[in-house]
């Protein structure tokens, strides 16, 4: 820096602009005044930026402004007009751009984070392996991670956003004069008020919050809530959307949901009570079932989505003058339904075939 000055001063330019240049570069500034005392600038006057900006221990703005123009006038209209002004707007600014950098750093460490959730830390032999297993797969486990981390990284985000805006926001409030205090105390009433007014609101929120973490239900799960029994569509902090079967969309607020059945999680069971004469040979009913349900079960289109060998558990109840036989069959998750119906029509194929009759049991 001094043998840039001192080059500069040694330059043919050195007279007219050595001074400004040297005194801008924070070094002493070259004389700005002949051997004879006369000025070589016309505008530069005598005197230094404490003087000129009035203000003994003037802003680095203001001194720069006399290092470079020299001219009394000139500073103290900038001292007067401009200096708090720009300043302050250049604060602004720099608050402005720092907040917006440390909300994309948020943003991108947040979603890292997400998404190595979701991804998760099982080989790629493990996954392969157990793909079409559901209870514990990787294949369901995965794609439930990914929707929690989905769901949980849009909320971290957006809090994210709200708190370091809101500092940068409080930061330049401050800096344009305002007194924080009173906004801060009357904003601590108000959240007071608000809280007690939104009661509700408050405990939807919590338990939107603590139903993400805790992975009760996701997108695509079917539920019962019971006051409604659906496919969630949608999972909110504050409410869950979720769809009948008959096309009927619930929506559901999450302090509302006192318990949650979840018919798509992992695995599902689909339980068929078969009732069928009194007189039927019951061990003959049995053996139909079974061999029925194991047929079902070997299918190329159902295999896949029985997970374990049907199992008849025997005589359910004696209900007038029918028994009820029952046969379960574990299954992959949401699909029971399918299954059952499936189910029942082989085993009303197998039934006409053998001649076993199906009762109606008594209310």
């Amino acid at each position: 820096m001094s043998f840039a000055a001192s080059s500069l001063a040694a330059s043919p330019l050195a007279g007219p602009l050595a001074g400004p240049l040297a005194g801008a570069l924070g070094v002493p500034a070259a004389p700005t005044a002949a051997p004879g005392g006369e000025p070589l600038l016309p505008w530069a006057d005598k005197g230094s930026p404490e003087t000129a900006c009035g203000d003994p221990d003037p802003t680095t703005a203001c001194r720069l402004v006399w290092n470079i123009s020299h001219n009394t006038d000139f500073t103290k209209f900038f001292a007067t007009w401009l200096d708090k002004p720009l300043t302050t707007l250049l604060l602004i600014i720099i608050t402005f751009v720092v907040a917006l950098i440390v909300k994309n750093i948020a943003h991108r460490m947040i979603t890292k984070v997400t998404l190595r959730m979701a991804e998760g830390t099982m080989s790629e032999r493990a996954r392969e392996r157990a793909r079409t297993v559901f209870e514990g797969s990787p294949a369901l486990l995965n794609k439930r991670r990914a929707q929690r981390a989905q769901t949980l990284g849009s909320v971290l985000r957006s809090i994210a956003s709200v708190l370091i805006m809101g500092t940068a926001l409080f930061s330049i409030l401050g800096s344009l004069g305002l007194n924080l205090a009173p906004i801060l105390a009357s904003a601590s009433v108000i959240g007071v008020a608000v809280g007690f007014g939104a009661q509700n609101i408050v405990k939807d929120l919590l338990a939107g919050l603590f139903m993400l973490l805790e992975d009760q239900y996701g997108v695509g799960d079917f539920i019962d809530v019971g006051s409604a029994k659906g496919t969630v569509e949608a999972v909110t902090l504050r409410v869950t959307r979720m769809r009948d079967v008959n096309g009927v969309v619930w929506y559901v607020p999450n302090g509302e949901i006192k318990k949650v059945g979840n018919e798509s999680q992992n695995w599902g069971r689909a339980v068929l009570d078969i009732p069928v004469d009194i007189h039927e040979d019951t061990e003959k009913v049995k053996e139909i079932l079974q061999a029925t349900a194991d047929e079902m079960a070997a299918d190329t289109a159902w295999k896949d989505l029985v997970l374990e060998q049907p199992s008849v558990w025997g005589v359910q109840a004696l209900a007038g003058d029918a028994i009820v036989i029952r046969v379960v069959l574990k299954t992959a998750p949401g699909k029971q339904g399918d299954i059952a119906r499936e189910l029942r029509e082989r085993v009303k194929r197998s039934f006409d075939e053998a001649g076993v009759t199906v009762a109606t049991p008594a209310p």
